[in-house]
């Protein structure tokens, strides 16, 4: 693993009131690409800069690296930098209206 001077996996879960099962999923979202940085800040508390360091910790170099450069100013992991266009809703999905899921028609 690489080595971070002064930052270890307990330290940040400490920090962050983290369980090993939160640190997988911590981990699990920011390889996803689709996840923004934002949404695990606001589900676990945890900012890009320090999922970064996990990331960096919990990972062989080899797949840090890949997802480093995969990442990198990326508009899909990076809330503003995203279009405002609204999200891809497949026409065979249901419409959601005053709580009941309306009939398609």
């Amino acid at each position: 693993m690489p080595f971070l001077p002064g930052f270890s996996t307990m330290k940040l879960a400490e920090k962050y009131n983290l369980t090993e099962r939160d640190i997988d999923r911590v981990v699990e979202m920011a390889w996803e690409d689709r996840t923004p940085f934002d949404a695990i800040e606001v589900q676990f508390g945890v900012p890009e800069k320090d999922v970064i360091k996990l990331m960096r910790k919990e990972m062989k170099a080899s797949s840090w690296r890949m997802w480093r450069k995969r990442v990198q100013g990326r508009s899909t992991k990076h809330r503003m930098k995203r279009k405002k266009a609204s999200r891809f809703k497949s026409t065979r999905q249901k419409n959601v209206s005053h709580n009941r899921i309306s009939k398609r028609g």
